[in-house]
């Protein structure tokens, strides 16, 4: 069993920067791939940026040159680096860490944290 707590989220200006931490506790051993996703209001949750255990990172598209992730495996956290935030980045922004046992992947998911940039 995985929990993860977010923290980092709030309101911040068009163009300003913010930071995403997610902290993982619990059967940390069995976490492969981290990653952020986040819903606007009226759209489908989306990937925004993925970390595997080996630290190979994806993004997408529309975050790409703008977002990094990170990871520290020595404090089991998660983070995601936010710059040149536009307004539509505003949503709800959840931490995700997939475990795989026997060939099983879940996937285990934080609370969420709101993001709003304002113009």
């Amino acid at each position: 069993q995985v929990q993860l707590v977010e923290s980092g989220g709030g309101l911040v200006q068009a163009g300003g920067s913010l930071r995403l931490s997610c902290a993982a506790s619990g059967s940390i051993f069995s976490i492969d791939t981290m990653a952020w996703y986040r819903q606007a209001p009226g759209k489908q949750r989306e990937l925004v940026a993925a970390i595997t255990s080996g630290g190979s990172t994806n993004y997408a598209d529309s975050v790409k040159g703008r977002f990094t992730i990170s990871r520290d495996n020595a404090k089991n956290t998660v983070y995601l680096q936010m710059a040149s935030l536009k307004p539509e980045d505003t949503a709800v922004y959840y931490c995700n860490a997939a475990t795989v046992a026997w060939g099983f992947t879940k996937d285990h998911w934080g609370q969420g944290t709101q993001v709003t940039v304002s113009s």
